[in-house]
């Protein structure tokens, strides 16, 4: 029980972090209503398993990894253009106002293709590879805690993140029905220009560390 908390309160520190998901969960949110944002949600809950899973079943050749002295460099790059796309984006495209939210999909916004962007934010973070690394190598080095403790870790931390993400893409879409279509054309603009800085900032920090 022990470790099921621990992962718990691990989880909600996670949950007050600002950044690139915290962004597309909102805009999510408000633009396409709760189940959209469930499909990214659901994406970032599959990129985190895959890496606890990948860690716990290869840590030495995680460690291999990680260690690659270009390693930093390509995913820094990669991570950095993918959010400068997703930011242009928001910043080039209007939401259809005339769609009301939570309504069936159309192709060009497919269930899809929202986990796809919601697997992409989180795998393609220097910040989620190492937070995720660290987490396993305290949890299974350091704590020596057995598969079960460390499961009952991870399922806390996961399901509190996934929990308080719902709730965020919950609020946004309940703040919908007070806003009018320049504020929700607002917030998508200032979604791009933070998923754009959060990929400049990446970027810089890439080369500088790098050089």
């Amino acid at each position: 029980m022990k470790s099921l908390i621990e992962g718990i309160q691990t989880g909600l520190i996670l949950c007050f972090l600002i950044g690139p998901i915290f962004f597309t969960l909102i805009q999510t949110g408000v633009e396409r209503g709760f189940r959209a944002g469930a499909m990214v949600g659901l994406g970032i809950w599959v990129s985190d398993a895959l890496f606890i899973l990948a860690y716990y079943s290869g840590v030495s050749y995680i460690v291999d990894l990680l260690t690659w002295k270009d390693f930093s460099l390509y995913v820094g790059i990669a991570g950095s253009i993918i959010l400068a796309i997703f930011g242009l984006w928001a910043l080039l495209t209007r939401p259809d106002f005339a769609q009301p939210a939570d309504v069936a999909l159309r192709p060009s916004a497919s269930y899809f293709s929202l986990w796809l962007k919601g697997f992409l934010i989180n795998s393609i973070n220097p910040f989620t590879v190492i937070f995720w690394f660290t987490m396993m190598s305290t949890a299974l080095l350091q704590k020596e805690l057995d598969r079960y403790h460390v499961s009952l870790f991870f399922i806390g931390t996961i399901g509190t993140i996934a929990f308080t993400d719902m709730l965020k893409v919950l609020l946004a879409k309940r703040i919908r029905r007070w806003l009018r279509p320049d504020h929700i054309l607002l917030m998508r603009r200032i979604s791009g220009i933070a998923l754009i800085l959060f990929g400049v900032v990446l970027f810089a920090r890439t080369l500088y560390v790098m050089w």
